[in-house]
């Protein structure tokens, strides 16, 4: 009997580490050149990337110059080329010290690349690794670079690459009343989609400015699913360091519209949460200025509270969710209700609703079931658009 007991133990060990076993053979789109290289040829190139856009260990802008790609300019996103910049912090103009080609941001107030910009380039490439969160930036400067495109009647190829949270869908659905450059669109706050099936959906839903439809080419990832489990092999933004990071993002997110601090400033960012006025919980933790995060939330107090790093959530497993356990635990622990959040919450969560629905207690049963509607409705939207 023990030893039944003990081969049923070992099986469903081994099934639970299967479970969170990542893909080591999925292929991204950069890597595929032999199906862009011939739009490129005798083409003037711009590529909106940062430091996600590699080819193995070589960054995708060397690899094109290394095959005589003639690169006009590079265009970087949120947290800049380098991909070493605070989150919303506003990086200017540059040259990269490597290529010595221009670097143009487009996060702050120029945040489309304009006629201009794009005067001397003939297509454009879009290759940044995203999370697979509404908020996370990525995808609002890829929608933008794409009414570039098409107002300047430019080609864009996307390189996809795999979503680490693409194997589910949930959250609310964005309300348009809450459009913000972390939230365009009607969609969950988890979209489940990778950015080439995102800008798909874009162009076929007319999201575009004024309905405008861009010339886009999906070089798709091979060996990919929307089950398969993908690690990261560069880490997207300083904040999100390592696959806990990025598995437990959307849901540890909700923290940036609280006073709660979510851990930037420490070596565990997105992993832990806590707060001064916490019950003594027996871990805690103390924000510092660090690199990628200069004036974090509570900086230099003791914040009381909890480490989410080794939590079954911070690791790919079947039926995964977002997660509300969290922050409504959060927010019963803060004494100072009145104070527990900020302005920028409704624009994370893309509504009004989930933050009256937390403050007159509703249960976290009944906030899911309001979100089923529109969860029904943009699961049968997402399905016309996916690649995998």
């Amino acid at each position: 009997m023990n030893r039944i007991l003990l081969i049923c133990t070992l099986i469903c060990g081994c099934l639970f580490n299967a479970s969170a076993q990542y893909a080591d053979h999925v292929i991204p789109g950069a890597a595929q050149t032999s199906r862009y290289l011939p739009l490129l040829k005798n083409k003037r190139v711009a590529l909106l990337v940062n430091q996600t856009a590699t080819i193995d260990n070589t960054h995708l802008v060397d690899s094109l110059l290394q095959l005589h790609i003639k690169i006009q300019k590079i265009f970087s996103p949120e947290h800049g080329f380098r991909g070493n910049a605070d989150a919303g912090e506003t990086v200017g103009n540059s040259t990269d010290g490597k290529t010595g080609l221009p670097v143009i941001s487009l996060y702050g107030q120029h945040r489309k690349a304009t006629a201009a910009d794009l005067q001397d380039v003939d297509i454009l490439i879009f290759d940044i690794q995203d999370v697979g969160a509404r908020f996370y930036t990525y995808i609002s400067s890829l929608q933008e670079l794409m009414e570039s495109a098409a107002e300047n009647k430019k080609t864009l190829i996307i390189l996809d690459r795999p979503n680490p949270n693409g194997d589910y869908v949930d959250g609310p659905v964005l309300d348009t009343a809450f459009h913000s450059f972390v939230g365009m669109q009607p969609v969950p706050i988890v979209h489940g989609m990778t950015v080439g099936e995102y800008a798909r959906m874009l162009n076929g839903q007319h999201w575009l400015s004024k309905g405008i439809q861009c010339d886009i080419r999906v070089i798709p990832c091979e060996n990919y699913g929307h089950q398969t489990f993908y690690r990261l092999p560069v880490k997207p933004s300083p904040n999100l360091p390592d696959m806990a990071a990025i598995n437990l993002y959307p849901s540890i997110c909700f923290f940036e519209g609280t006073a709660v601090s979510l851990g930037r400033g420490t070596d565990k960012p997105f992993q832990v949460y806590g707060a001064p006025g916490f019950p003594k919980t027996g871990y805690s933790f103390t924000p510092r200025s660090t690199a990628g995060a200069k004036n974090p939330v509570l900086k230099d107090q003791l914040c009381y509270g909890f480490d989410l790093s080794n939590a079954p959530e911070a690791t790919p497993h079947k039926g995964r969710k977002l997660e509300l356990k969290w922050l409504l635990e959060a927010y019963r622990l803060f004494p100072e209700k009145d104070k527990f959040f900020n302005p920028f919450f409704n624009k994370l969560a893309g509504n009004a609703q989930l933050q009256q629905q937390i403050k007159t207690g509703v249960s976290e049963a009944d906030i899911r079931k309001s979100w089923e509607p529109g969860l029904k409705k943009f699961r049968t939207l997402r399905a016309k658009y996916l690649l995998y």
